[in-house]
């Protein structure tokens, strides 16, 4: 087999596995030696699926033997990040309190990519229930392309494990930023897809109306497959919407001429790293010579968002009121501090935070009256050091300011988001932009994104691993 094979797109992969070119097994084996090989440096796995896997590629072998092909997702290996269920296997969550919790039965999510014949390869590393920081008893992983960065939290283990080739995409949870920030570090692309629109069944909450459910990949074609086998109703999540699920293959060649893009270039201008702003002055260039029209906004006021806080305090603090405070001491530094500010919360705190975020989703809407999607930057700056975030931990608000500036908003809008690399900062790490789009454009999104990986080779980039 190819060394390079673990580079490709899965679309790439899983043609050569429908053609038989390349077997399932072949892929799998060649995955799990260069797990072996680079697991212990980047730790992207809380847990590796290998005996599984095989007996799954196995199987796929022989339903393609027999001219059985269940679609794209065929026979590829994938990562789920580890707060959603995968049958009968630990569902840590990140967290010691649940590290001997083990699922009887598949999230919905699962399931639907397991029918589709994709194989789990293993349970992604994320930091502890989803929140800011990694749990003491577990060894953080690092960026694969400059070792001691940052990798982009909660679904930390999903981006390294994507970007490494340990696997072709990787499920991940986004509550403030997790699946865009990570995404944005490793040089994915990911779709945070409007709330409701993905099951959250069998899924670990956060704070369970801002999060969402959406896979990470190297291509935004790849990305639109996936969320295709996941998007859906599903009735036991009554949560997840109703509306019908459009091809989103379909419609990513349809190009983006006369699109009406919208940027605040302002953004640019309020502490915003000069490579960050470089990258996505070049990336509307780029919109823009691909016919579509640039329209400046005004984005309603993103320090808004600190009024909107104690909402997502109050449900997170709701999703361990099992275990906290009646087992703090089982709880990392990082998480046992919010939850004790979750404690501190009051009723009247909630309810202007509720209508905090009313007020501030409503502004966005009305703006996609006059445009069809935004463009925003992922981040504010470049990807920073492990030592550097280290040092923010004890100041909370400068550390979300740092990490989740750009991204929080959309959450607490419900709007779908498309992340995807747009440059390289000073230390050769990857730079993202973001496309936002009113609710269940996700459609249009990809769409947008694809034209632009049409046209830039950033998606094509891979770190250099060395042994």
């Amino acid at each position: 087999m190819r060394a390079d094979l673990h580079y490709l797109s899965l679309l790439d992969v899983s043609e050569r596995i429908r053609r038989r070119e390349v077997s399932s097994v072949e892929i799998v084996s060649a995955l799990l030696a260069r797990i072996a090989t680079f697991e212990s440096r980047l730790n992207g796995f809380l847990r590796v699926m290998g005996d599984t896997a095989l007996a799954d590629a196995r199987r796929v072998d022989a339903e393609l033997g027999r001219g059985q092909w269940r679609g794209p997702m065929h026979g590829v290996p994938i990562g789920i990040k580890d707060l959603i269920d995968v049958a009968g296997v630990p569902t840590t969550s990140g967290t010691e309190i649940m590290k001997d919790r083990v699922p009887a039965a598949d999230a919905t999510i699962v399931g639907r990519l397991k029918r589709a014949g994709a194989i789990v390869i293993g349970k992604t590393h994320m930091t502890e229930a989803a929140t800011l920081d990694h749990h003491p008893m577990y060894k953080r992983p690092d960026n694969p392309w400059k070792s001691g960065y940052w990798t982009g939290v909660s679904s930390s283990g999903s981006g390294v494990s994507v970007a490494a080739g340990f696997c072709y995409g990787a499920l991940g949870s986004d509550t403030g930023g997790s699946i865009r920030m990570p995404s944005s570090a490793c040089g994915l692309s990911g779709i945070k897809p409007t709330w409701g629109r993905v099951s959250r069944q069998g899924v670990f909450p956060l704070a369970e109306s801002f999060d969402h459910i959406g896979p990470m990949c190297r291509t935004v074609a790849d990305a639109a497959t996936m969320l295709q086998i996941i998007a859906g109703q599903d009735p036991a999540d009554p949560t997840a919407l109703t509306a019908a699920v459009p091809d989103y293959a379909a419609e990513l060649g349809a190009g983006i001429s006369k699109l009406r893009i919208g940027i605040d270039w302002r953004l640019l201008e309020d502490r915003v790293d000069t490579a960050v702003a470089e990258s996505i002055r070049q990336a509307a260039l780029t919109f823009e010579l691909l016919g579509a029209h640039l329209r400046e906004v005004a984005l309603p006021p993103i320090a808004a968002m600190a009024a909107v806080a104690p909402l997502m305090m109050a449900e997170i603090r709701a999703a361990h009121a099992e275990t906290y405070p009646r087992e703090a001491d089982r709880y990392g530094p990082a998480l046992a501090r919010m939850l004790a500010g979750g404690d501190a919360l009051g009723a009247i705190d909630v309810a202007r935070a509720v209508h905090a975020r009313r007020v501030w989703s409503g502004r966005l809407r009305r703006l996609f009256d006059d445009i069809d999607i935004l463009l925003v930057p992922a981040a504010p700056g470049p990807t920073p050091s492990c030592e550097e975030l280290d040092a923010m931990q004890g100041d909370a608000a400068a550390l979300m300011d740092r990490i989740s500036r750009y991204t929080m908003p959309f959450n607490v809008s419900g709007s779908p988001t498309l992340s995807l690399p747009c440059g390289f900062d000073r230390n050769g790490l990857p730079l993202g932009l973001q496309l936002v789009g009113p609710h269940l454009s996700e459609a249009l999104l990809c769409r947008a994104g694809h034209a632009f990986q049409q046209a830039t080779d950033f998606h094509t980039a891979h770190p250099v691993l060395e042994r």
